[in-house]
């Protein structure tokens, strides 16, 4: 099958417009762009995605934040489908001290049209810190400076209405920006899009000013999904076909493309299934208290590595393990406890998971031995 990548030669002489209007593709190479590497180049106030290819040409792959953003800043430059488009406002603030990772940026795919654009996780450990302060928090920085982001564009471009979306936290940010954004601002929403991103807490959900607006958001999710399951979900769900297996599927380069839409699949993996009842079952038995206690504790060990990225801790692992493991030892009793404590529990709900799905599956398989028998 092809990916967007594939899509991009394929469809890059035909520009958007009323005859080839925007479609989910084009949509998903739109929330993958704020993962480009903007802040390693001199970028203009605004700019075309031809100059930035250009400018970007000298950059090997491993200066990219992933796989496949090189080719695909390539082929956006060569495609008269893409590389008239401009981009601006780019902005990137991490701040480990409150533990922020927030990136965004602004496309203009026609005059009086915008994608505001937020990008997701990129390699850092504070990146992933703040995902998984999602675990027991309402809100994290990166939502709340994505609601500062939206507005602060809406009033920039006051004759526009715009698509907002992203990938994995940047699916979540979108999402969240813009349920809480003022009224102004999502009337002029066009839609709202989260590739694989998690959901929100149901405490989220309940404070959600405007209900109806939850109809403008859309959720993609591949069959293996993990990180697209986490929490609950609002809004119209599309179920994808990923090449990859597991939580490699989170790669939208190994999503299934065809003409001007994402491959659907019909339903999500077993495994996928599995992880998603565990984690639910965990979350369920355990306090945000619990829960702050054992993440903080998890990344205070990885911090001790001095690392930034969790490419970098495993290349330290066993150089650093000494520090670990004082670091560890120098967790007061009653946090180590929570952390043996919450181990167990997610050991235990994974366990019950897969038992509840044994027995549903041999129920099943009885129901059908007697259908056949009848």
């Amino acid at each position: 099958m092809s990916n967007i990548h594939d899509y991009i030669k394929w469809r890059g002489d035909l520009p958007i417009c009323k005859h080839f209007p925007f479609n989910e593709i084009d949509n998903l190479i739109m929330a993958r762009i704020s993962y480009l590497i903007f802040d390693k180049i001199q970028l203009e106030p605004r700019e075309s995605l031809l100059s930035i290819s250009k400018k970007m040409k000298e950059f090997v792959n491993d200066d990219f934040l992933f796989n496949g953003d090189k080719e695909l800043i390539t082929l956006l430059g060569q495609s008269n489908r893409f590389k008239h488009i401009e981009v601006s406002d780019f902005i990137k603030n991490n701040n480990n001290q409150i533990e922020q990772q927030f990136s965004a940026i602004t496309i203009h795919i026609a005059e009086d049209e915008l994608y505001i654009s937020y990008c997701g996780t990129d390699a850092s450990i504070v990146g992933w810190k703040e995902d998984f302060n999602l675990a027991y928090m309402d809100s994290i920085p990166a939502q709340i400076e994505g609601i500062k982001y939206i507005e602060m564009i809406a009033d920039k471009y006051s004759n526009t209405k715009f698509h907002v979306g992203g990938h994995s936290k940047g699916g979540n940010v979108s999402m969240y920006a813009s349920i809480f954004a003022k009224k102004s601002v999502q009337d002029r929403i066009i839609d709202v899009t989260n590739f694989d991103g998690p959901g929100f807490d149901s405490n989220v959900i309940d404070s959600i000013p405007e209900k109806d607006f939850i109809n403008k958001v859309i959720t993609f999710i591949p069959q293996g999904s993990i990180i697209g399951r986490l929490m609950e979900h609002r809004g119209t769900i599309n179920i994808v076909h990923s090449q990859a297996r597991g939580i490699m599927q989170h790669d939208i380069y190994s999503w299934d493309v065809l003409k001007d839409v994402i491959i659907r699949d019909t339903k999500f993996s077993n495994h996928s299934e599995l992880i998603n009842e565990t984690v639910c079952e965990w979350l369920k038995n355990t306090t945000p208290d619990n829960r702050k206690i054992f993440i903080d504790s998890i990344f205070e060990i990885l911090y001790s590595t001095s690392a930034t990225s969790f490419n970098g801790f495993t290349k330290v692992f066993i150089q650093k393990l000494p520090i670990i493991v004082k670091t560890y030892s120098n967790l007061s009793e009653e946090d180590r406890k929570v952390m043996i404590d919450m181990t167990k529990l997610f050991g235990k709900s994974y366990y019950d998971s897969l038992k509840n799905k044994s027995v549903r599956k041999i129920k099943k398989n009885n129901e059908l031995r007697s259908e056949n028998n009848e």
